[in-house]
């Protein structure tokens, strides 16, 4: 049986860009730009939902669980994006937030037609990846009806795993039985059914949110500082590095540099190195023995 998905916010034509295709090029995208403001009050009436899930999710990381993120078409890429940027901007181990695209890595680059009808693949492949309960699965669908996303939430629930679920649509709408139900209704798109657009800006947004406090949680920021960070990546993060451990190590930059060499690009390590006085190997004792956190290395809590 086909779903009818014809009253879905996502699906319906918004009258404010009917006329779009007549529109002079700077007026065209004053009309998306205008549309675009209306996501910053989706993403505040969600805002507590988002801070559950955060909340939900840090403590699972924390007892040793994994972040599983799930989707198809644009939510899928946008859930893998924000998986591969956190070991390199939080120095997390790389199955600690994975994330599974309808079609897999085809997936990424071009479409795979009725992956996401596919109700039972995504069990396969997070049974694949051993996922269990532990963990956490946060599906992401703009329409709320991606079968594949659902039938991955049903599958993580029967596990007993926490669920998310981040939709664009209202739950009354389309309902859920995830832990937490994220809904940023961002109503219809400038390109009718388009939600590459308005929805998929919010559902980058969200994400950006959930991991970047998630890992603030797991003690992988200091401050609003990235310290959790190998600087023998480029030049750029070597540099970046020496200036993160003059300002926290409290040190002139030739100190700076040599305690970088010492720590083996660890800004973490070097920081407490200058702060505490201690040699390598007993620097990296202290910050395991904080759990990764260098507030807590430093005694600052």
């Amino acid at each position: 049986m086909t779903l009818d998905r014809s009253n879905l916010p996502t699906e319906q034509r918004n009258p404010a860009t009917a006329e779009l295709d007549r529109l002079d090029t700077e007026a065209a995208v004053a009309l998306i730009q205008e549309e675009d403001r209306a996501i910053h009050a989706a993403l505040a009436a969600a805002r507590s939902d988002i801070a559950r899930a955060v909340d939900l999710i840090a403590g699972r990381l924390r007892a040793g669980g994994r972040l599983f993120y799930l989707g198809a078409g644009t939510s899928g890429r946008l859930a893998m994006l924000d998986s591969v940027e956190c070991p390199p901007t939080f120095q997390s181990e790389p199955t600690l937030v994975q994330a599974i695209v309808a079609g897999g890595g085809a997936a990424l680059t071009g479409a795979v037609e009725g992956a996401e009808d596919d109700a039972h693949s995504a069990a396969k492949e997070l049974e694949r990846r051993g996922f269990g309960p532990s963990d956490v699965l946060l599906g992401v669908a703009a329409s709320g009806t991606t079968p594949f996303v659902r039938g991955g939430i049903e599958f993580a629930r029967k596990r007993g795993a926490a669920t998310v679920f981040l939709a664009c649509v209202p739950r009354e709408m389309v309902g859920d039985d995830a832990d937490i139900s994220i809904r940023v209704v961002s109503g219809p798109e400038v390109l009718t059914g388009s939600t590459r657009m308005k929805a998929g800006t919010a559902t980058k947004l969200v994400l950006n949110t959930i991991s970047t406090l998630v890992m603030v949680r797991l003690g992988k920021v200091h401050g609003n500082l990235m310290v959790a960070v190998n600087t023998r990546g480029n030049a750029k993060l070597e540099d970046r590095g020496r200036r993160l451990i003059q300002e926290l190590g409290c040190c002139d930059s030739i100190a700076a540099a040599r305690l970088l060499v010492a720590a083996e690009g660890q800004v973490q390590v070097a920081v407490i190195m200058a702060r505490r006085k201690l040699d390598a190997a007993a620097a990296r004792q202290c910050l395991a023995r904080s759990k990764g956190s260098l507030r807590a290395a430093l005694g600052e809590n």
